[in-house]
């Protein structure tokens, strides 16, 4: 009866649903491949200026988040949802390569760049946002099909 049962509930889920990545042949570089990049995410951090735009990603593709500071204020980036719906290969900041577990958020203090380079992993809409601020303009939504 047990094992019945269980093959029920197999054929009512169906085959399971994997994400597809950009390219067919990732070779030895895996989703790492060039073939497998999305196009750059651009964010910009300065006082009064919108932050970016929204964008939707693929699941299973490799993109990079450029986060530019112009310095006009001390702002920061949160995103905790968004964050934990990545794998986050790298963070680079002034050439310096940092391979985290996890951030909440990042912060700048003065005008600079940093890059995430991540693979969108869990499907969903995501909020990435300048804390404390309420204008439209101030946040992105990053949704992943």
């Amino acid at each position: 009866m047990k094992k019945l049962m269980m093959a029920a509930a197999v054929a009512m889920m169906g085959s399971p649903v994997v994400a597809a990545p950009l390219c067919d042949d990732l070779g030895f570089a895996g989703l790492l491949a060039s073939c497998n990049r999305g196009e750059d995410i651009q964010l910009t951090l300065a006082s009064g200026e919108p932050l970016g735009e929204d964008a939707t990603l693929e699941s299973g593709a490799y993109y990079t988040l450029v986060v530019t500071a112009d310095g006009s204020a001390e702002l920061a980036i949160e995103g905790a949802s968004f964050f934990r719906s990545i794998w986050m290969n790298e963070i680079v900041i002034n050439k310096i390569e940092i391979r985290p577990m996890a951030i909440d958020s990042i912060e700048f203090d003065k005008a600079g760049v940093a890059e995430l380079s991540f693979i969108a992993i869990k499907p969903g809409r995501h909020t990435l946002r300048i804390p404390g601020s309420t204008g439209e303009t101030q946040s992105i939504t990053l949704s992943i099909q």
